[in-house]
């Protein structure tokens, strides 16, 4: 027997092909939650056709022709975010609590002193956090039919790698080489997780045993596996925003939005074999980006009582996003060839690619009733296709083979939003509300029976399902130009976690088994919003 200890960090600055990001996450920069003022988050979010709310600029900004005077306003937040993994074996809770500035902006009111026509029109300019990718959790279990190696070392066979392509040495850095496009394989085969000492092209996890007599190799049995997952960042957005009031009958808007993106992911996986032997991978990747849409909208006042509305949100343009990643791999295994030395490739820096992605577009069609000067009922139905998802290259180039798993694994998506307010008094309002988000993903990729082929060095993925949203909230009007607003959010959404995907042969029976991870993210947001009408 003979122990083989070995690092090796996947860094370098080729190799585009195999740096694009994959259709998953395309979808998670895709998705939004629901933030915005205390009065929006209170109730549902549903103010497509309500208006009067500068979160509405990034829905409907015809909303913004509501407005019969100018105002301020910026809302913070408090969310706390529970994570409970179950389905390998153990259940484990992590927690993680951050502060964030929800919204902040103005609307400046511009009257005509008419009474028919354009009665007045409205500028609009805001910050909006429209996501919060702050969640921790960590899984732990024991056994399993199938270890990550084992994976790897089936993503080398169906490649058809060398073994002599992916050995790293002082004159030969395989993750430069663009005729391979998997650093998985590379970091899996230099860290001595996989081997192929017979055949140079057949692949195995090198955790086992060797029988000289028999010429055969037995693969030791898998004790204990753990993953551990920490996420941050956020997507923001501004808006710059024009609204318009025809006659109290028809509202128009406009709205630019840029949006940024800030994602930061650590992930720790390890397993422990019989005979006291364990690999374990780390990644770290960094996503930076800057986008721009274009949303339009138009409001109805057919009587008093009533509103609908419409509004198109296009897709984000993210004409640069930047990877920054970085992996670590470590074995303590029976190392049965010739032993090699393997060190970092020559490289300074961590892997670095830039690439482009469009996200879905959707509509919202919404209903207000204003009941009175004493309550409120507000609808919005929203319809987003996640298929029209796009990534390219840099140079413009569609990536196809991602775009086509797009096409192949999502399909459209509804958010239903609905919300009520009742004031007690002139002065005190209660509200109330819910926001449910049901999953694009389709049902053969979030119960595993489709392969997901990971890009980088990042086996695992997630593939969330509906996204519940149960709000409440009150209100108060200090002075009729200074009011005050709270609002609290309870969130849930279920996800499978898949450490490596299953992998299946031609004739549809399992190569590679991987247990999913059954994910529960609760949240609860608590804002407070402050606002002044001038």
């Amino acid at each position: 027997m003979k122990k083989h200890i070995l690092t090796i960090m996947a860094l370098s600055l080729c190799c585009n092909a195999i740096f694009s990001q994959g259709q998953l996450d395309a979808y998670n920069y895709a998705k939004s939650d629901l933030i915005g003022t205390a009065r929006y988050m209170s109730m549902g979010g549903a103010f497509g056709a309500l208006g009067g709310d500068i979160s509405v600029m990034s829905a409907n900004p015809a909303g913004l022709g509501v407005y019969r005077s100018s105002e301020i306003v910026g809302t913070l937040s408090v969310n706390s975010v529970n994570g409970t993994t179950g389905g390998w074996d153990q259940a484990i809770n992590s927690r993680n609590t951050n502060f964030k500035m929800n919204n902040f902006g103005a609307v400046f009111y511009f009257p005509t002193a008419s009474s028919s026509g354009v009665i007045g029109w409205n500028l609009g300019i805001s910050y909006h956090h429209l996501k919060d990718f702050n969640r921790t959790f960590k899984a732990v279990g024991r056994g399993g039919n199938h270890s990550i190696s084992d994976y790897m070392a089936e993503r080398a066979n169906r490649a058809g790698y060398n073994r002599n392509d992916l050995g790293w040495t002082n004159s030969y850095d395989p993750y430069a080489n663009r005729e391979i496009g998997d650093w998985l394989t590379i970091l899996a085969f230099n860290s001595v997780l996989i081997d192929a000492p017979k055949d140079p092209y057949s692949y195995h996890s090198a955790f086992g045993s060797y029988d000289a007599g028999k010429d055969s190799w037995t693969d030791y049995q898998l004790n204990n596996r753990e993953l551990f997952i920490r996420e941050s960042g956020a997507i923001d957005q501004y808006n710059f925003a024009f609204g318009m009031n025809i006659s109290n009958f028809l509202f128009l808007g406009a709205d630019l939005a840029v949006t940024s993106i800030d994602y930061s992911l650590h992930s720790f996986y390890k397993e422990e074999f019989e005979q006291n032997n364990y690999l374990d991978l780390e990644n770290d990747l960094r996503t930076e980006a800057r986008g721009y849409q274009f949303n339009t909208g138009v409001i109805l006042r057919p009587v008093d009582f009533l509103r609908v509305g419409v509004a198109y949100n296009s897709p984000t343009w993210f004409t640069k996003m930047s990877d920054v990643y970085s992996a670590k791999a470590n074995s303590d295994t029976y190392y049965w060839s010739e032993p090699v030395t393997a060190s970092a490739p020559n490289s300074e820096y961590p892997g670095v690619f830039d690439y482009k992605l469009h996200s879905n577009d959707k509509w919202i069609f919404s209903a207000a009733a204003i009941i009175g000067q004493t309550a409120l009922l507000s609808v919005d139905y929203e319809l987003a296709n996640y298929q029209r998802m796009k990534l390219y290259y840099t140079d413009g180039i569609a990536n196809k083979t991602t775009n086509d798993e797009i096409a192949s694994n999502f399909t459209a998506a509804t958010t239903l939003r609905a919300g009520a307010e009742v004031k007690i008094t002139p002065q005190f309002a209660i509200r109330g509300g819910t926001a449910i988000a049901t999953s694009p993903i389709k049902s053969t990729l979030q119960s595993g029976t489709t392969e997901v082929f990971t890009v980088g060095t990042i086996p695992h993925y997630a593939t969330g399902g509906t996204v519940t949203n149960y709000t409440a909230g009150l209100g108060y009007r200090f002075t009729p130009n200074f009011y005050l607003d709270l609002a609290c959010v309870l969130t849930s959404q279920k996800e499978n976690v898949y450490a490596f995907s299953n992998l299946y042969n031609n004739s549809g029976g399992i190569l590679v088994e991987s247990r999913p991870i059954n994910l529960k993210t609760e949240s609860t947001r608590v804002a407070i919003t402050l606002g002044y009408k001038f």
